[in-house]
Formats: C-alpha cells, sequence, structure tokens
C-alpha cells in the first residue's frame, strides 16, 4: 500500500502558507519552512512497516499546484494524508474534489487531520468528499493504525476499526471510533529517517536557526502547562495528558543528527520544554557526550519555569535561542488567556536567561476583543524597555486568531465577539472579532511590536556582539525578516 504524506501548494497573492508544525497559521512574504515533526513521524513508521510513502510537500518544494497534481497523479497513492489548519480548510476541501477527480477509478482514500479537523470532525465530512478525519495530535500513531487496519481488512466492516479518534462516513452517516486517547508510548517511535522526509527542505529557510543546516525535534507532547485558552494545540495535546520521551533517548536522537546528517542547530518544539529532573539529566547528558561543543540548541520555555542555575546550565548544554511566549505584557489579558505568569514575572525571566548567555525571543499578540488602544501600547512600550535594558534577542508579534476548539473561541462565540465564521478570513490579515480597537491599528501595533528592536542601543549592542560571518549573515537574514513582517502586516484586507 502507498501513502503520500502531502501539503498541497496553496497558491494566494498573499504569500507562502506557514502551515507545518505550527500553532498559529499565517502568509509569509519571506517564507520560513519548519520541519513538521509529527508528520515525519507519521511516515517513518508506516515506512518501516512496509508501506510505501511518499513525503510530498509541494509548498517547501516550490511547485505549482498543476505540477503538484500532475505529480500525484502519476505516484497513483492509495492514501493521502493532509495536515489542515482553520485558514485553510476550505481550501483543502476543493483540493480534495480535484484529488478524487485525477483518476477515472480507484481513486485513494483522503485523510485530513490537524487541530480544526480535531475541533470541528464532522464538518469536513459534510463539505468535502473527505474520507476520514483524525481527531488528537499522535496522528503518527493513528494514520499508521488507519493505514494497517485498511491495508489487511479491505473487506471488513469499519466498525471493526481499532484505532481511537477517527470519522468517516458509512452510507450517508457519520461515525466515529470514540475520543482520541494520548496513551502511546513516545518511546516507541523509530527515529525520524531525516531523508526520506526531505529534511534538508527545511534545514535552511528558517529564520530561527542561526546556523545551518538545523532541524526539528520534539522531546514531549505538548505542552505540560497546556492550559492556555488561545492555543490551538491545546486541542491536539491537553495539558493533563504531557508525555516525553526518556532523555537518554533525545540524546541518542540528537547525536544522530550531529554523525549522521552534521547538523549545526536543533530546536526542540515541544510546546514547553520539559523541565525539573528531566531538563538536568538532558543537560548533563548534552555535556557529558560533548554535544555541546558540535551543536546549537534551542527550546520553548514558560515564564517563571527555571531559575538562574536552570538557565546556566541550559547555555552550558549547548542551548541559545529560548522561545518565550508570552502573549501580551498586561495582567488583565495574561489573566483572561490563562497563561498562569505575572507581568512581574517577565522582566525577571529574560533577565536571568540573558544573564546565562542565551538569547531569548519572545512571542506577542495584539487584537483582543477586550484590549483597549492603551494596553496594546503598553504592551508595545514593554517590548521596547526590555529590547532597550538588552534582554531580548528578538520577537514575533501576531493578530491573536480564536481557533475553532479552543477556550478563546468558545468564549468569543458564546459572547457575541465573532464578526465571521468564514474560515478563509482566520489568516491574522485582520481581526474576526469585535474589539475596541480599530482594525488598521491592530496592523500598526503588530508593526510597532517589530519596531521595538530598532533602537540606537540594541542595533548598537547587535552590530558590536558580531564575532564571525555566521553572526553577520544571521543579522542581516533578521533584518530581511524584519522587513517582510512588516509587510504582512501592512494593510488591512478590504
Amino acid at each position: 500500500m502507498k501513502i503520500s504524506i502531502s501539503f498541497p501548494p496553496l497558491e494566494s497573492e498573499k504569500g507562502v502558507p506557514l502551515l507545518t508544525q505550527n500553532r498559529q497559521f499565517q502568509w509569509f512574504k519571506d517564507p520560513t519552512f519548519i520541519y513538521p515533526v509529527i508528520p515525519a513521524y507519521a511516515a517513518t513508521l508506516l515506512n518501516k512497516n512496509g508501506f510505501d510513502v511518499i513525503w510530498d510537500d509541494g509548498i517547501a518544494e516550490g511547485l505549482s499546484y498543476n505540477e503538484w497534481l500532475l505529480r500525484l497523479k502519476n505516484e497513483k497513492p492509495d492514501v493521502v494524508a493532509i495536515e489542515t489548519k482553520t485558514p485553510v480548510v476550505k481550501r483543502h476541501w476543493k483540493i480534495i474534489s480535484d484529488i478524487k477527480r485525477l483518476y477515472e477509478s480507484n481513486s485513494p482514500k483522503v485523510v485530513l487531520m490537524g487541530d480544526h479537523v480535531t475541533a470541528l470532525p464532522e464538518e469536513s465530512l459534510l463539505n468535502s468528499e473527505a474520507d476520514f478525519i483524525i481527531t488528537g495530535g499522535d496522528y503518527d500513531f493513528s494514520l499508521y493504525g488507519l493505514c494497517s487496519y485498511l491495508n489487511l481488512s479491505k473487506h471488513s466492516a469499519l466498525e471493526s476499526l481499532k484505532t481511537s479518534g477517527i470519522y468517516y462516513k458509512d452510507n450517508g452517516k457519520i461515525l466515529n471510533t470514540g475520543r482520541f486517547e494520548l496513551n502511546n508510548d513516545l518511546n516507541d517511535l523509530p527515529y525520524i529517517d531525516r531523508k526520506l522526509t526531505k529534511w534538508h527542505l527545511y534545514a535552511y529557510k528558517n529564520g530561527n536557526f542561526k546556523y545551518t543546516p538545523g532541524t526539528y525535534v520534539m522531546a514531549g507532547r505538548d505542552c505540560w502547562y497546556g492550559r492556555c485558552s488561545f492555543c490551538s494545540w491545546t486541542t491536539l495535546f491537553p495539558g493533563a495528558k504531557f508525555r516525553s520521551v526518556y532523555p537518554e533517548r533525545h540524546l541518542d536522537e540528537i547525536g544522530k543528527l550531529i554523525e549522521e546528517l552534521k547538523v549545526k542547530e536543533i530546536f526542540d518544539d515541544s510546546g514547553c520544554f520539559p523541565a525539573g529532573d528531566w531538563l538536568k539529566e538532558f543537560c548533563n547528558g548534552m555535556i557529558e557526550r560533548g554535544y555541546n561543543k558540535k551543536v546549537v540548541m534551542g527550546c520553548n520555555m514558560r515564564v517563571g519555569a527555571l531559575k538562574q542555575e536552570d538557565w546556566n546550565l541550559l547555555k552550558r548544554a549547548g542551548f541559545r535561542f529560548i522561545l518565550i511566549g508570552l502573549e501580551s505584557m498586561t495582567q488583565t489579558t495574561l489573566d483572561k488567556l490563562n497563561k498562569g505568569i505575572k507581568v512581574s514575572d517577565i522582566e525577571e525571566t529574560v533577565k536571568t536567561a540573558k544573564k546565562a548567555g542565551l538569547e531569548p525571543h519572545i512571542t506577542t499578540m495584539v487584537g483582543y476583543p477586550w484590549e483597549t488602544k492603551e494596553e496594546a501600547l503598553k504592551t508595545i512600550d514593554f517590548a521596547k524597555y526590555l529590547f532597550k535594558k538588552g534582554y531580548l534577542d528578538s520577537l514575533q508579534a501576531t493578530i491573536v486568531i480564536p481557533y475553532p476548539g479552543t477556550p478563546l473561541f468558545v468564549e468569543a462565540r458564546k459572547e457575541g465577539w465573532l464578526l465571521t465564521e468564514d474560515w478563509d478570513r482566520y489568516d491574522m490579515k485582520e481581526s474576526v472579532w469585535k474589539s475596541p480597537v480599530d482594525n488598521n491599528d491592530v496592523l500598526k501595533f503588530t508593526q510597532g511590536l517589530y519596531s521595538a528592536a530598532l533602537n540606537p542601543a540594541f542595533i548598537a549592542r547587535k552590530v558590536i556582539s558580531i564575532r564571525n560571518a555566521e553572526d553577520l549573515k544571521f543579522m542581516l537574514r533578521a533584518g530581511k525578516k524584519v522587513a517582510a513582517h512588516f509587510m504582512d502586516f501592512g494593510k488591512s484586507r478590504k
């Protein structure tokens, strides 16, 4: 049986879609391609168990839509699995119709997976020719279970399918195999086959990599806090179900990436990197094995999660880039988002990380339905202050989007905040809910956050910090990315 794990090209004047491995969706003028870790595990797991697997990322390969369709037609897969998100799900419905019409007979089964269809599984079965919907975040295990069933049970009733969390149609009626369960042991997964999954497509065009080639890993699924009301991945991975691989296994994977692929930078995209004893064992292992001298690491971390000695240990273990999700710098908004942090802890967190020699990067958003202009400006001013003090190296600014399945979306619908449920418009080109702040001002505030770094003191420090050609190239790439982000949020949708 042949399985295609596909990311169809999505052609648009808005830019290149940032779809893979993303908790948010954006169109980027200057594309970033992020290695899709869980689909890569799915491809590897299927391949290791005898399936013929095609890794088919038409977006990262720069294919036109027609080129991609022709390639798919020639490959003749039995199953096409597509990861989707809210702003492009309607496009994927149309693409599914095109896939079905590529063949006169025996068209492939089409599977949709991701946070949007986990939240609204029946919607895609009603509005498209999709055959199966996989819900939950373990769609590596689930896709393997589904394909194994299809391969061995071609004439059996679907009621005998044992994999949980799968929706399908039978004689026009939508059925499912029960709520998805996150009880898989991540240590049972094979190491990702990076060549099968064309890792090189994602190794260079990534603004977070200072050193290339780079790649992504995930020690855990997904965030051990897992209660932020806006995060789309809490739909896939509720925080109470956090799991991680053994530190020893993760170290072995890092070693393989160093020795076999000569990777220079690795970002661990667990929603929040495991802390406590796990972190200490992993970091000490990096030092003992000498990996800290061979590769640079990065990870996501929560405000207030680590003490100075933990940051120092991360630095000694070879870490550089630390992504810290703030989302706002006003206490009212942090509380409404159930972030579980205090504004007073933000400065201390980035200050101590920076003191250890790390490079903190924050993410923040504007455009909340309760946020006044004054509160948005307070977030911008705080970001400027942190840059001026030298506590930050970079940031990501976005417009908040209430994704279906999140508590924030439920609240927005209940309170009557939503302006539309046309999913095409949930692409961060505008606010999709009522707000005290005009939409054009929301876009300007996003630009204002990116401009926070453009102060003489910060720029002077960055220039002085240049030590080699890699530093200079990274600075130039970062400048290009910031300029592109000004274009990404340049004007409101008409």
